[in-house]
């Protein structure tokens, strides 16, 4: 694909000009009707929404089921309100990236690479390498689990068949990108039926939910709390899909001037937005799940997803309960595989402008996870799983500030994003978000260091 020229005004804020866009083989592929009232609005809603599912998996992936799970059955329904906060932050994120990729036709990566110098850049790009990497372990870890789960197969070939996902990935590919979308949002859906299901077995207290959203000072003073919680905010909000959405916002066929670009954003907002509080819904019921069946009922040592599903269906009193969960979670895994190949297509593309194809790069994704995944599940069996899981979610928490400085520094130069700068409102909350993502994790690396020396 040729080179896009961009206009004078576009070079303003950025050293180079733009290049080869990301996913070019999808670039503008999806055209968008003209017309915003009536029936044109609807077509236009449609026609964007996509993107904000595609994103919205990344936070309902396995990853999110061990923290939430672990932090129900210990701690009942406390850790709701960081579900919660974390939801919101995930929101005003994303919602920074979309507009990164709409006004200027740069992905965060290739922002990162043309804003940075060398070294600085190929020090960002390793570590978003090492979230991707984390994340998929969680999703290889999880679609093993749930195959053993629902098929008894063991979870070191359960592991190895995670691999050959990529074959289904590139087919879909090829059909079209709205192809995946209607892929994503229909195992999303599964997963949220699965769960209205499982909840309405559970029969949860609605006034101890209310409490659980109310912040508690409990969750910073108490370290094991904290550390799920944090846990959360990187199963949550995660730093890959900061990357993914600026990438595939770009799909639809956006018009260069002011009005079209405004037009985009409000409705890939839209969509973003309702795509993430259904991924809350998700996340809060995981946990209210775990709070209601397990911490209740003395069960708080659940942690694992393992004896989750073997105690579902006897606490709840209904069989299908256990296989609910575990259709769930193969749902949740399978998904998070298609964001995770895009993600580290975009990744890598964008940071060393360098072009794989497809099957090599997920190939490639693959087996970073795959490999330690393997020796975990071979040296410890289940027990060993889960708590990489925990773990894996806990290292993307503290990549995400890398991230997420970028994103916010970004969209707040009216040298890059003209008019569509950030105002100073939205200004300050972002930066606020990242001051408390920042602190959030040095409180942890405190903890940890203090452990570790006691």
């Amino acid at each position: 694909m040729s080179a896009i020229t961009p206009p004078a005004d576009d070079l303003a804020g950025w050293r180079y000009p733009r290049t080869q866009p990301s996913l070019p083989e999808s670039h503008a592929s999806i055209g968008v009707p003209s017309g915003t009232r009536g029936l044109s609005f609807f077509r236009k809603a449609l026609a964007f929404a996509g993107p904000g599912y595609m994103v919205a998996v990344g936070y309902m992936d396995p990853g999110n089921w061990a923290t939430d799970l672990a932090g129900g059955a210990r701690f009942g329904y406390t850790l709701l309100s960081v579900i919660l906060i974390s939801n919101l932050m995930a929101i005003l994120l994303q919602s920074l990236s979309l507009k990164l990729g709409i006004v200027t036709g740069r992905d965060l990566a290739q922002a990162c690479r043309d804003h940075y110098s060398r070294p600085v850049s190929f020090g960002l790009w390793v570590l978003c390498e090492i979230a991707i990497a984390a994340c998929d372990l969680a999703e290889v870890i999880g679609s093993a689990i749930a195959l053993n789960l629902l098929f008894g197969i063991p979870l070191i070939w359960g592991v190895c068949l995670t691999a050959f996902d990529v074959l289904l990935i590139l087919l879909l590919q090829h059909k079209g990108f709205r192809w995946l979308e209607a892929l994503v949002i229909s195992l999303v859906i599964t997963v949220g039926v699965c769960f209205g299901i499982e909840l309405a077995l559970a029969r949860p207290s609605f006034a101890a939910i209310a409490g659980g959203l109310i912040p508690s000072m409990q969750i910073v003073t108490n370290p094991a709390m904290l550390y799920i919680a944090i846990g959360i905010l990187g199963a949550t909000v995660m730093p890959h899909n900061l990357y993914l959405h600026s990438a595939i916002v770009q799909t639809r066929k956006i018009g260069p001037d002011e009005a079209s670009k405004r037009e985009a954003i409000r409705f890939a907002t839209f969509d973003s937005t309702l795509a993430l509080l259904f991924a809350f819904f998700i996340n809060a019921a995981i946990l209210i799940l775990s709070a209601s069946t397990f911490h209740f009922s003395g069960h708080q040592e659940v942690a694992e997803i393992g004896d989750a599903y073997r105690l579902l269906s006897p606490l709840l009193g209904v069989t299908f309960a256990s296989a609910l969960f575990a259709i769930a979670l193969l749902a949740s895994g399978q998904n998070s595989t298609i964001t995770g190949t895009l993600a580290g297509q975009i990744v890598m593309e964008g940071f060393l402008n360098i072009r794989l194809p497809a099957w090599l790069r997920r190939l490639i994704t693959r087996l970073i996870a795959i490999i330690p995944a393997v020796i975990v599940t071979a040296l410890y069996g289940e027990k060993g799983t889960g708590a990489l899981l925990i773990l894996s979610q806990v290292i993307l928490s503290l990549q995400l500030s890398f991230a997420v400085v970028p994103l916010v520094r970004f969209t707040s130069e009216r040298a890059k994003m003209g008019v569509f700068t950030n105002g100073v409102v939205l200004n300050t909350v972002a930066w606020a978000v990242a001051v408390v993502i920042i602190g959030l994790n040095g409180w942890l690396l405190v903890g940890t260091f203090r452990s570790w020396l006691s």
